[in-house]
């Protein structure tokens, strides 16, 4: 009976690659992409065991659940295969050691079958998710009868009944390579390995969008063999665990939109027949769809797998991102979409048009001269660069110097530059929006000339920093205008005053043991990386500073990214009052923020609420003036 073991698992094999066959010429057919295979083959170790645990390690229970099942199985298969060897398969003590890695499966597999059975979480998904735990019962049960029946010597009913039971559970387990969980074991590590993003893997935060060429025949994504092919394989590689669900702003209001349920249309939408086995949670207010799928069949609309109003409820804060275990990227293929049904069909909610149209004609989402962008100072000297020719450094307004609020912060920004004395200038009428906006709602075109020609003005003059009080802009300049020759090294503002702090250059005193909250804004903290400097800051104020349920890099969204507030896709809540609601429960008297549009949807939630203030506001209430120059002083009294 020591054979039955071996052929059971190359049997496995073989169907697996069988049930296989058809994903991978669906792949095939995406467009091309560079893979660097020997690396990326060489990398699949440690991407799985310490980036994509690192995310799993989350929740405890199912990394150890997880570290069990996979380990487990793939160990003993493994191991059985050898089994063919002639000394091995007669070893008592092999077929030992292979059932103690059968028997360690089965405790993972008892943990998968506590965690669904009685009662499923509402993010996991049921239909064949429900079967598996059972096969992979059977298999490691089965398995563990006849290694130890082996090892023992038993008698030949117990190695029936185990090979009877493997036989089940392992077939079972294989033919759900092709329409089932268990598909995400063999394209979840070739994933690993062509993945587009082999940076993450590297300690970068690869999160800039690529350029498109807009020469290109068509613009955007409109059906999967649009997708690079290794996008498709991404798709295919999701365990529909619901992490992303779970973290997602859109999903929480009641929008239209689930991340889980998205990436799994687009994985069905190569196929005809769409996606009835889908058995997740669905979108909210699913908007109906004709379900209509192929490789070549048009992916968004109504009549096709995807409703528009779900892509158009992205705010493509990276939360459903951050959250994969298996490091698939969602935000990317959003943004794909949208360039097609911006710049091939025009086909961008109404008010997002009207923005999109202000800017291509005033370089202006507002539509407001560019001449009145430095009207925020209100008297306050504020140098142009125009007439220095070069500073230390260049502050970049944004979009949002034109919004009264973004004029306190600003001015107080200014203020506190002044009183470290920081050589600084502003670019004035001759800043033109970021870009930002227009490339997030897949206006990829006006995105790239508004690049270009910021470009090209930077470069007239010289300066050692760019410093940003807007996430968006930083993120823009920082790491998505290098692809058009503008490099720079572009800080935050709350960086750069906790700097200045820490150097002596700007003299705080404590503001008290008032309690506040930091929200972190998704374009600083996920896309950035930057969540330390504004709490050294608020700390360095000697105020009681409290954390959110959701913090960090793992913050959540205020709703004000990647063009939502234009688009303006109704859900049953308002994402910034789900915000503000855990604000509250921190019991916070304050909320500080650091980002414009963060400002902005936080103060328009209505009710007692608690205050809402930049911390470049605070950090000037807390400007020690006997230290300071007389008009910090006033400054600083106006600020408070």
């Amino acid at each position: 009976m020591s054979w039955v073991l071996p052929l059971l698992v190359l049997a496995m094999i073989a169907l697996a690659a069988v049930r296989m066959a058809p994903r991978i010429a669906i792949w095939r057919a995406g467009a091309p992409a560079p893979v660097d295979w020997a690396k990326g083959l060489a990398a699949v170790p440690r991407r799985y065991l310490v980036d994509v645990h690192h995310v799993v390690a989350r929740d405890p229970y199912a990394a150890r659940m997880h570290a069990a099942v996979a380990g487990g199985l793939i160990g003993a298969s493994g191991l059985a295969l050898l089994g063919l060897l002639p000394p091995l398969g007669a070893s008592r003590l092999f077929w030992g050691v292979v059932t103690l890695l059968f028997l360690a499966m089965l405790a993972g597999t008892l943990a998968v079958g506590a965690r669904r059975y009685p009662v499923k979480p509402k993010r996991l998904s049921g239909g064949a998710f429900q079967i598996l735990p059972f096969l992979l019962l059977a298999y490691a049960l089965g398995g563990a009868i006849l290694s130890l029946s082996l090892a023992l010597n038993g008698p030949a009913a117990v190695s029936i009944l185990g090979a009877a039971l493997a036989l089940g559970g392992g077939l079972g387990l294989a033919w759900q390579t092709g329409k089932g969980p268990m598909r995400h074991a063999l394209t979840g590590a070739l994933h690993l390995a062509a993945h587009p993003r082999p940076g993450r893997f590297e300690g970068q935060r690869e999160t800039a969008l690529r350029p498109l060429n807009l020469d290109a025949p068509k613009l955007g994504t409109e059906e999967p063999a649009d997708f690079a092919w290794n996008r498709l394989l991404a798709f295919d590689a999701c365990i529909q665990c619901g992490r992303c669900e779970a973290a997602c702003p859109a999903f929480s209001a009641g929008q239209p939109l689930n991340p889980k349920r998205l990436i799994q249309d687009l994985a069905a939408a190569s196929t005809p027949g769409g996606n009835p086995a889908y058995a997740g949670s669905d979108y909210p207010q699913a908007r109906p769809v004709a379900g209509v799928s192929g490789l070549h069949r048009s992916i968004i609309s109504e009549g096709a797998m995807i409703h528009p109003d779900t892509l158009w409820s992205c705010t493509t804060c990276r939360a459903c991102v951050e959250e994969c275990p298996m490091m698939i990227e969602h935000v990317d293929a959003i943004v794909d979409l949208r360039r097609f049904e911006t710049l091939e069909r025009g086909a961008v909610p109404a008010k997002a048009e009207a923005v999109l149209t202000e800017l291509r004609g005033a370089d202006e989402p507002s539509g407001a001269p560019l001449s009145a962008r430095g009207d925020f100072a209100a008297g306050l000297p504020v140098p142009l660069m125009r007439d220095k020719g070069e500073a230390d450094v260049l502050l970049w307004l944004g979009t949002n110097a034109f919004d009264l609020r973004t004029g306190r912060t600003l001015r107080a920004l200014v203020e506190l530059l002044r009183a470290a004395k920081i050589d600084f200038a502003i670019l004035g009428a001759e800043e033109r929006d970021c870009g930002d906006l227009a490339r997030r709602l897949g206006d990829e075109a006006s995105f790239q000339r508004l690049a270009r020609s910021n470009v090209q003005t930077l470069s007239q003059y010289r300066f050692n920093r760019i410093l940003t009080a807007d996430p968006h802009s930083l993120h823009v300049l920082r790491n998505e205008y290098s692809a058009f020759g503008g490099r720079y090294d572009v800080v935050h503002h709350t960086g750069f005053l906790d700097e200045l702090a820490e150097t002596g250059r700007l003299p705080l005193r404590a503001l008290g043991p008032e309690p506040v909250t930091y929200h972190d804004p998704c374009y600083l903290g996920r896309y950035n990386g930057e969540v330390d400097a504004p709490r050294r800051l608020l700390d360095r104020l000697g105020l009681e500073r409290r954390e959110m349920a959701r913090s960090g890099k793992r913050s959540m969204c205020c709703g004000g990214g990647g063009g939502a507030p234009v688009t303006d896709i109704a859900g049953e809540r308002r994402i910034p009052d789900l915000r503000m609601a855990q604000a509250q429960e921190t019991g916070a008297e304050l909320v500080a923020v650091a980002c414009p549009q963060c400002t902005a949807m936080l103060e328009g939630v209505v009710g007692a609420r608690p205050d809402v203030l930049d911390i470049a506001e605070l950090v000037l209430r807390a400007l020690d003036t006997d230290a300071g120059t007389p008009n910090a002083a006033a400054h600083a009294k106006e600020f408070a």
